[in-house]
C-alpha cells in the first residue's frame, strides 16, 4: 500500500468520513508535507481502497446540500491498517530524494552553477518550513498529541537539513573548482 492510501484509510479508519472531510483534515494537518494526496485523487484513492474491500460507502441524506457518500473502514480495512502503522513506526525508509542524484553527479557542473542551485534548494526548504509552521500555528490549541507529532517531525527533518546544507555550502565555497580536482569533489560528499 502506498503512503497515500494508508493515509486516507488511516483518516477513515478515525471514525466514517465524506471526501470533503478527508480533503479538509488532510489540509488542516499538514499531511501533504509527508504524503502526496492531491485534491483530485482522493476520490480516486477512495475508490481503490473500496476495489480492494478496505472501505465501504453508503449515501447519506443531509439537510443542507445533496446526499453524501460516506466511507467506513472494514474489518479487513483495520488490519491492514494496523499493519500499515506498525511497519512504518518499526522500519526506516530509505530516502531516495534527487538532491542525492544532484550531489551523486556534482562534479560534472560548473562549481558556481552548484552553489546557486544549492542557495535555490535552501530557499524552498525554508518557504516549506513556513508553510509547516503556518500550518501548525492554524491548529486548534488542543492538538491531539499524533497529529502534533507529524508537525513536529517535519519541523525537525526540514531544520536539520538546513543546518546540512549550510554547512556544506560553505564549505563549498570555501574552494575553488580550478583548485580542486574530482577527488576533492568526491571527498567533499564524504
Amino acid at each position: 500500500m502506498t503512503n497515500a492510501e494508508l493515509a486516507i484509510l488511516g483518516l477513515i479508519g478515525e471514525g466514517a468520513k465524506h471526501g470533503y472531510q478527508i480533503e479538509r483534515l488532510i489540509e488542516e494537518r499538514g499531511m501533504r508535507n509527508w504524503t502526496e494526496i492531491g485534491f483530485s485523487s482522493i476520490y480516486y484513492l477512495l475508490k481503490k481502497l473500496g476495489k480492494k474491500g478496505l472501505v465501504k460507502s453508503a449515501l447519506q441524506e443531509t439537510n443542507q446540500g445533496p446526499v453524501r457518500k460516506i466511507y467506513r473502514i472494514t474489518e479487513e480495512g483495520e488490519q491492514v491498517l494496523r499493519e500499515g502503522i506498525i511497519q512504518a513506526l518499526s522500519t526506516p525508509q530509505r530516502c531516495m530524494l534527487p538532491i542525492q542524484f544532484g550531489l551523486a553527479e556534482l562534479p560534472l557542473v560548473d562549481h558556481t552553477e552548484a552553489i546557486e542551485s544549492l542557495y535555490q534548494y535552501k530557499a524552498a526548504l525554508g518557504e516549506r518550513l513556513d508553510g509547516v509552521r503556518a500550518a501548525q500555528a492554524r491548529q486548534e490549541t488542543d492538538m491531539p498529541y499524533y497529529v502534533e507529532a507529524q508537525f513536529e517531525h517535519s519541523i525537525a527533518l526540514i531544520t536539520a537539513e538546513l543546518r546540512w546544507l549550510e554547512t556544506f555550502i560553505e564549505r563549498l565555497e570555501g574552494m575553488r573548482r580550478e583548485d580542486m580536482t574530482i577527488s576533492d569533489w568526491l571527498d567533499l560528499k564524504e
